[in-house]
């Protein structure tokens, strides 16, 4: 019986030792191709009439200079903001500039139809931007643009989004931009904290910003190839026409999952539409540095993603999709699954792993201590290796020892996804389906929970 119990523990810790290598393959496949990538000819933003939609609930500390960013750098695109019935300034300071500019357009949302969800918010701004065109407008050379109330695009991006591989091809229905953090580099993230609570705050900036701009960017370059390229809600940019043609009766082209984004692309795919992605461009937003306000809002795409499983019938039945996309999108919506599972067993894993090193008399690696020994440096070294690369792609100026630590550190910052994971399912098994709103770091402090749930 004790031989069984030890060799079952071997068999665990050898198909994780197994998983882990197959991992580092995959990273491996993402690495290459997104250190040789290279930027790629500009098209002509005239081509093209371009739309932003803002979706706004309480964001009177941003909105304004938002606002203002968006008619100094892009003159001659519409801003659509919804106003979602918010409880402060937003819409006093969007009607006041519209009131002044007409290429800015207010879609004011009220309770009981307020509050629904960004989908629904989203869904406002499309039936008044449809609303508002003329009869005989080309769907086709319409372009929206999703953008946080927070968010600045890159001057001269829409340059690159009418390239000819991205919306100069009519088989591109969406393309989704690099995201970066503005506040990566600030020192003092928290004005009234100490020197650890900043060096922890600025850190966590950094690491969102790492995220975006490596591992993320990699995953969405190697899905070029398996055109399953996903969308984030911001930078986010859709064809018109694409979205006309996945809109159910009027309503509008989004379905309602709080990861609207990438819901919105899968429709859009299995619809047949092409998505890209580009790095050659990209918006900047506000890097959160409460891990509390950051849970909250990676608890919330969770949630997302666990409801979109809800579409792999579809995917599994479509023809519009490869064989290597239908895998590349089941893993991805079965990731949140594949995480609580994983955080079942591997504590039981080690449970027994420890116990059979208290009771055996083989010595450490005798008794399991190897597969212990190369799962963890694997795991650790396969997204250690990306503050390094980080730095060489991304931030040139960062010094080699920062940008090790960024990496040792972005090790450990990946495990918030196991608990975001469980929290997100606690959600659904409770029936929590609302969105929960993050508050931006320009907010004023108050007394009450960092999120609000609408």
């Amino acid at each position: 019986m004790t031989d069984g119990k030890y060799a079952l523990i071997d068999l665990a810790m050898a198909l994780s030792l197994l998983f882990s290598l197959m991992f580092v393959c995959y990273v491996v496949c993402l690495v290459v191709p997104f250190v040789r990538h290279k930027p790629r000819p500009s098209g002509d933003a005239d081509d093209f009439r371009w739309h932003f939609f803002i979706p706004c609930r309480d964001e009177e500390a941003v909105i304004g200079d938002t606002l203002a960013y968006l008619r100094g750098h892009f003159p001659s695109t519409h801003l659509w903001v919804v106003d979602d019935d918010s409880d402060d300034a937003t819409g006093a300071i969007t009607a006041a500039r519209q009131a002044a500019d007409p290429y800015v357009h207010l879609v004011q949302r009220r309770r009981p139809d307020a509050r629904t969800g960004k989908s629904e918010a989203l869904n406002a701004a499309y039936r008044a931007l449809v609303g508002w065109l003329p009869a005989d407008a080309v769907l086709d050379r319409i372009v929206v643009g999703v953008f946080d109330a927070d968010g600045h695009p890159e001057p001269g991006g829409l340059d690159v989004m009418a390239a000819g591989h991205l919306f100069g091809d009519p088989a591109v229905g969406a393309v989704q931009c690099e995201v970066r953090m503005r506040n990566r580099d600030e020192r003092r993230p928290v004005p009234d904290g100490g020197r650890l609570r900043n060096l922890a705050a600025r850190t966590l900036v950094r690491l969102q910003d790492l995220e975006f701009r490596t591992t993320t960017a990699a995953v969405q370059m190697a899905r070029r190839h398996t055109r399953t390229v996903g969308m984030g809600g911001n930078g986010q940019f859709t064809r018109l026409s694409a979205m006309r043609a996945i809109t159910e009766g009027g309503t509008g082209p989004w379905r309602g999952a709080l990861l609207e984004d990438f819901e919105l692309g899968l429709d859009l795919m299995l619809d047949g539409w092409r998505t890209a992605y580009t790095t050659d461009t990209s918006v900047d937003q506000e890097g959160l540095w409460s891990l509390r306000r950051l849970i909250t809002q990676r608890t919330r795409w969770g949630q997302g993603n666990m409801q979109c499983t809800r579409y792999l019938a579809r995917v599994w039945r479509s023809p519009k999709l490869s064989h290597s996309g239908v895998l590349e999108i089941s893993y991805y919506l079965l990731l949140p699954w594949f995480q609580v599972s994983a955080s079942l067993l591997f504590p039981v894993l080690l449970f027994w792993f420890a116990r059979g090193m208290v009771q055996g008399d083989g010595g450490f690696l005798a008794d399991g201590g190897w597969g212990l020994c190369i799962g963890a440096a694997l795991g650790i070294t396969q997204f250690a290796m990306w503050g390094p690369i980080y730095r060489w792609r991304c931030e040139r100026g960062a010094g080699f020892w920062s940008s090790l630590g960024w990496g040792l550190a972005y090790a450990f910052y990946i495990y918030i996804f196991y608990v975001t994971a469980w929290r997100a399912l606690a959600r659904i098994v409770t029936g929590r389906g609302q969105w929960a709103k993050t508050r931006r770091n320009a907010e004023l402090r108050v007394e009450g929970p960092t999120a609000i749930e609408f």
